[in-house]
């Protein structure tokens, strides 16, 4: 947590807005990509080549409960969701800059803490915290949008696949998934699950490398690997044939399957937000650590085992679908 100047159990009321910026913002180090640092009205960073930006927001109870992940972790959640998506790119994380709203009531200690999560979570990534704003609201909600540099490179997009090419996947697929499973049935074991819950583990610099290895589309792992291997098979025109016997399914996951009485497939297959990257590429071209788990096809869709996957055990996330 940042040290903060009030004693802890004062509100976002008690110290002020202002006050509580300058504190969130407190001793950021300059990578020497900032021009004009926060405390104007707009930050200034120097790029290479074409800028990618992307953002999303987490609003408390769709995204995330107090109770189950804290402060730190819902700001490190925040700052890596999003630096997922330039990896996705190929392109180099740059910043970002986090819109908070909070209640008056909230602890300024908490607000404090989900700023260092922020900021820990752009240390991993290479990334510098540049601004953003703080506004009083009903309930909890984090907007963060994220800036990266392509460095002269193209960016990967979804659209690029093609027939003969094989999927290759770099990350984790399924442990938030199981992570979730788990709190929703009150408990916190295994702990490894949870904490994938908790804070995404993006493989941060391996966009870069498929980008330069020549990938021909990229993805990150948000909705789960069916429904986001689906926008690609979309996109392109092409269909995407999975191989359940090339997909790792450690051993926490079969764990908490096993009280379900589902297959384990189930979370590797239909979890999101593990933030892992799922691209294709020429079979020669794959960057190594890099797992292929299939191959792209004439045709449309994404088949598991030359099979659809049956529906009752879930295909992804969708907003707004009940």
């Amino acid at each position: 947590m940042i040290p903060g100047r009030h004693e802890a159990g004062e509100t976002v009321g008690d110290v002020g807005e202002f006050a509580l910026i300058d504190q969130m913002l407190d001793g950021l180090v300059d990578d020497g990509r900032v021009t004009v640092r926060p405390g104007d009205d707009a930050a200034a960073f120097v790029t290479e080549g074409d800028t990618v930006v992307t953002t999303d927001v987490l609003n408390e109870g769709v995204h995330f409960r107090t109770d189950w992940s804290d402060a730190e972790d819902i700001g490190a959640r925040a700052v890596a969701q999003n630096l997922a998506d330039l990896e996705a790119m190929g392109a180099d994380v740059l910043g970002v800059v986090a819109a908070v709203s909070v209640p008056t009531t909230t602890d300024a200690a908490w607000v404090r803490a989900l700023s260092a999560g922020m900021r820990t979570e752009c240390a991993r990534a290479g990334a510098t915290l540049l601004g953003g704003d703080l506004s009083s609201s009903p309930h909890i909600s984090i907007a963060v949008t994220a800036l990266g540099d392509l460095r002269g490179r193209a960016p990967v997009r979804r659209g690029g696949a093609r027939p003969g090419d094989v999927v290759a996947v770099k990350g984790r697929l399924g442990w938030s998934a199981a992570g979730l499973f788990v709190l929703t049935r009150g408990f916190k074991s295994p702990r490894a699950v949870v904490s994938a819950y908790r804070v995404p583990e993006v493989p941060y610099g391996e966009g870069r490398r498929a980008a330069e290895a020549g990938a021909t589309s990229m993805i990150d792992v948000s909705d789960g690997l069916l429904a986001d291997l689906g926008h690609i098979a979309e996109q392109s025109g092409v269909g995407i044939r999975i191989s359940s016997e090339a997909l790792d399914v450690p051993d926490p996951l079969q764990a908490v399957a096993a009280t379900t009485g589902s297959s384990p497939l189930r979370f590797v297959l239909t979890g999101g937000e593990d933030h892992a990257l799922v691209g294709t590429f020429d079979q020669v071209d794959v960057p190594s650590d890099w797992a292929i788990i299939g191959r792209v096809a004439e045709g449309g869709g994404v088949l598991v085992d030359d099979e659809e996957w049956d529906p009752e055990e879930g295909t992804g996330y969708v907003h707004f679908q009940r």
